[in-house]
């Protein structure tokens, strides 16, 4: 519809129409359009129902309690030709769904009172409800036996109640559940053993059908019961036992009985793993009837390999057939060692001898001994604790290097891809010598097609990432490998097929072999930015667009870092291919392109190369609103120019507004920045008045901390002071003062406390007048900010990407900007000590008197009694200095000469005669 006036008002003309109480208007109207209007409100509640993050509300409050009002009732309605069809269970199976969407949080929920006082509030409403329905649906389904649709919707509404069930049990056993296990479990055992011929024609092989879902969900709830719940259980355990077993063996190999099948095997392994069930599996006859004909059937590979490998290698397979197979067979071996192995034993024997033909046997003989073996692993080192059954490098010898030694990269795949495995997964336990001798037969696995080029890439990147593999034998195949990941990637124009391990492994080898890598990096930058051209087309593979622009920015820094002058021909390379992004708004791409555009202009500076026009033409981009409002984009374009009211005005992002004006400020200087300083004070002391919170609280408290420290501490009370009458002692009493100690993170903590004692040491304005008040308890906090050990807590809005960022952050790129102490995180007291050098030089009184409120600085207070001439120290006193002295006075500490110097002190000035007696007292009492 064209943008005309009149159509506006047409337009305008309906929706005033949709408020029109007379029904005979409203309803007239298309279904169509009452659906579309239907989809359009709910996704606006959808966007918008929560607040933003700066506290905004999107939906006006007349019209959220007007949805809260009618919603429940508008769920619940349908039309009369439904709500004829049967009964009210479209109502029921309506509430089923809302419950199941409300309370399968309580799956994942970490416990809590709030928690349990949900939890007990839901219960005391729902429980029985819940279990009434489940026996009046169970009394239905038997009534409506002959009724096929009518069995649909009942046996519908009975996998909705286990799933409700299974959340309202997970956190803990309700009281009521557990006195009503009798209702409960001899009818779940009845739904598994059911059979219902007219649900399960299904024609259909990789859908489930209702009684699959249904089956499938009650396995699930026997599973939680038997893990958790295993005393309660027991009673019930034996007869679930047989009846999974049932099912195990009547299912078929079709994909839609997966997860079935899969928890299925879950609850076997459940009830396998504790000792209260122990007596279900201590018959040898019956571990070999599950092993034969539960556990390898459902090992045998029948995936697709493309989607096995990206499962199996990002541990996403937690629900197939084969996981759920492993984890049983690792589940019997760990209580059934020995009896497991010789049964598993015959069948790895029997594979071997079968040859080339039966490589399906040996693909599952070969996985058959991956989960044997297997005790413990993480995600970093592969298996850390293996069975002492097997020896681990005999096999490796015996059975994978021979399989990877075979000349034909691409014959059978899956079982070169299992070799592989073996070693990848093994790899912190296999000899280091083993691993050096199999890693050329990895290289050359990487030009393999499919799975074989995809296990070979990934197993380099782990060797390389564990540090398993001296440097020597990494360069010897160094220039083979990455001819090999970069010849992966030349098969494939389609951005879709880009593979994001072999891109990773070209990553990894990069940075392990660091200048050792210049001579190759000639033929693979170009090869990098034609590939970053293509994907600009179609950035469809996020990991692989991330390890792309990692592996740039790297290979920039270490090719700069030779020959700085190259910096020009990477700037060449690249512009065009980032004005293609900036131009056609790329988002997937515009944070990674901000962050190499900060590292180009970084590297520009290291080699005093003057500015370039072609950073000059981004200004205009680079200052356009949108790209602010993406937080995702917000670090990268700290790192190169900013808005800075923008970013403070943001809750999310007002951390990032104090790091830009810092580098601003630390780049510029005063002299250049002073036409805009009090502006800046204005509007960061705008924002604290209108919209205080913790975090700007912190890093308001460092930023001022940063000025004071690099322009003087007067300057910074007096710019302050010009906005407003009295501005620093508010700031002073209600911020400063008060919320100093919560400041968090090393640098800002250095920050603050450096800008405190330039305060204390250096401000005529806390020394004299109004201001005088605040000087002892700021005093006191700067003690425990300087004494306290910052810890591992980081600053609260550290730098960070965002929500959108993602993986988006490149480690190679600059991802900070300087700050005032920037440099290795360490100890509060050395900034202290350092920013006091010029101190004790201006007022030694003053520069003793902060030393000393350190616990830790009372040695150096002692050496610098003994070292400096007592004249200078006796000249740096005032009349109002004195009344700090009783601060001195406490120190216990002190040794008898540093004392003695006190006392000298006090004899020059009778107005102390007072002070004299309190010392003596505290001295020699």
């Amino acid at each position: 519809m064209e943008v005309t006036d009149e159509n506006l008002a047409t337009l305008a003309n309906y929706l005033q129409q949709t408020l029109n109480p007379d029904p005979n208007i409203r309803r007239p109207v298309d279904m169509t359009i009452r659906v579309a209007a239907a989809i359009t409100f709910k996704n606006y509640v959808k966007r918008n129902w929560y607040f933003d993050e700066d506290g905004n509300d999107r939906i006006h409050a007349s019209d959220r309690s007007t949805i809260k009002l009618l919603i429940v009732s508008l769920m619940l309605k349908s039309p009369e030709a439904i709500q004829r069809q049967f009964r009210d269970f479209h109502v029921i199976n309506g509430i089923l769904r809302t419950a199941h969407s409300l309370f399968k949080r309580y799956r994942y929920e970490f416990k809590s009172q709030k928690l349990w006082e949900e939890i007990k509030h839901v219960l005391e409403n729902i429980a029985k409800p819940l279990t009434d329905l489940f026996v009046a649906t169970l009394d239905l389904a038997n009534t409506h036996a002959g009724n096929s649709q009518a069995l649909k919707v009942i046996y519908s509404s009975l996998v909705l109640i286990c799933k409700v069930f299974y959340s309202l049990n997970y956190q803990d056993l309700p009281e009521f559940f557990e006195d009503n296990m009798p209702i409960w479990m001899p009818n779940l055992l009845n739904l598994l053993q059911a059979k219902v011929p007219c649900l399960e024609v299904n024609n259909d092989d990789d859908v489930p059908g209702v009684m699959e879902q249904l089956r499938s969900e009650v396995c699930e709830c026997a599973a939680l019961y038997a893990l958790k719940y295993e005393e309660e259980f027991g009673p019930h355990a034996g007869g679930f036992v047989t009846a999974v077993w049932n099912v195990l063996l009547s299912t078929g190999p079709q994909t839609k009985y997966d997860a079935l099948v899969s928890n299925a095997l879950t609850f076997l392994a459940k009830v396998a793993e504790k000792h209260t069930y122990k007596s279900l599996f201590e018959d040898p006859a019956t571990l070999s009837s599950i092993c034969e004909k539960v556990v390898i059937p459902n090992m045998e590979f029948r995936d697709n390999p493309e989607e096995y490998v990206r499962r199996d290698i990002e541990g996403s397979d937690v629900d197939t057939r084969r996981r759920a197979a492993c984890d049983l067979v690792r589940t019997l071996a760990q209580n059934y060692e020995e009896k497991i192995m010789a049964i598993f034993g015959q069948y790895v024997q029997k594979y071997e001898d079968s040859g080339c033909t039966a490589w399906r046997g040996k693909d599952t003989a070969m996985f058959l001994v991956t989960s044997l073996v297997s005790r413990g692993s993480t995600q970093a080192a592969g298996v850390t604790r293996a069975s002492p059954l097997v020896e681990l490098g005999d096999f490796a010898r015996t059975h994978v290097l021979p399989e990877l030694r075979k000349p034909d990269v691409s014959q059978l795949p899956v079982l070169r891809a299992d070799a592989i495995k073996y070693l990848m997964t093994f790899r912190s336990l296999l000899p280091k010598e083993l691993l050096i001798e199999a890693f050329p037969l990895l290289v050359q696995h990487v030009s393999g097609k499919g799975v074989v080029c995809t296990y070979g890439a990934c197993s380099v990147d782990k060797l390389l990432a564990g540090s398993l593999l001296p440097r020597p034998a990494l360069e010897a195949q160094a220039a083979p490998l990455l001819a090999a990941l970069f010849g992966a990637l030349d098969n494939y124009s389609d951005p879709a097929e880009h593979n994001e391990y072999v891109m990773k492994a070209i990553l990894r080898t990069l940075s392990c072999l660091r200048e050792s890598a210049l001579s190759y990096l000639g033929e693979a930058l170009p090869k990098l930015a034609g590939l970053l051209a293509v994907v600009t087309k179609n950035p469809c593979k996020p990991h692989f667009n991330h390890y792309l622009f990692e592996t740039l920015s790297l290979s920039i820094s270490l090719v700069v870092k030779a020959n700085p002058n190259a910096i020009t021909a990477f700037e060449d390379a690249l512009f065009p291919i980032f004005q293609e992004i900036l131009q056609n708004d790329v988002q997937e791409f515009m944070p990674y392109v901000f962050q190499m555009l900060s590292l180009l202009l970084e590297l520009r500076g290291t080699v005093q190369a003057g500015p370039d026009s072609a950073y000059a033409a981004l200004l205009p981009c680079l200052v356009a609103p949108p790209l602010w409002e993406r937080p995702a984009n917000t670090r990268p374009l700290t790192a190169m120019l900013g808005v800075f009211q923008k970013l403070i005005a943001s809750k999310t992002n007002d951390h990032e507004g104090f790091y830009l004006v810092q580098s601003l400020l630390y780049k510029f200087g005063n002299s250049d920045m002073q036409q805009y300083t009090k502006q800046i004070m204005t509007l960061l002391f705008q924002r604290l008045s209108s919209s205080k919170t913790t975090k700007y609280v912190r890093g308001l408290i460092a930023f001022l901390g940063f000025f004071a420290a690099h322009f003087g501490a007067d300057t910074l009370v007096d710019i302050v002071d010009s906005i407003q009458p009295g501005m620093f002692g508010m700031y002073l009493e209600r911020v400063l003062v008060p919320d100093l100690q919560k400041v968090s993170g090393a640098l800002e903590r250095k920050a603050a406390a450096v800008g405190c004692v330039k305060l204390l040491a250096d401000c005529r304005h806390l020394q004299q007048g109004d201001l005088a008040r605040f000087y002892t308890p700021l005093l006191q906090h700067v003690r425990h900010v300087l004494g306290e050990s910052p810890g591992a807590r980081p600053a609260e809005g550290q730098r960070r990407a965002g929500a959108q960022g993602g993986r988006r952050g490149l480690r190679q790129a600059p991802g900070g900007l300087p700050t005032p102490a920037a440099g290795r995180p360490g100890p509060l007291l050395h900034p202290a000590l350092a920013g006091l050098r010029s101190v004790v030089n201006n007022n030694l009184f003053n520069g003793f008197l902060i030393l000393t409120t350190v616990p830790n600085c009372i040695n150096c207070f002692n050496n610098c009694c003994n070292s400096l001439v007592l004249n200078r120290f006796l000249k740096s006193l005032t009349t109002y200095d004195y009344r700090h002295l009783l601060i001195f006075m406490e120190l216990n500490e002190l040794n008898t000469h540093s004392k003695f110097i006190f006392l000298v002190v006090l004899r020059y000035n009778l107005l102390v005669i007072m002070y004299i007696v309190q010392f003596c007292n505290k001295l020699f009492l």
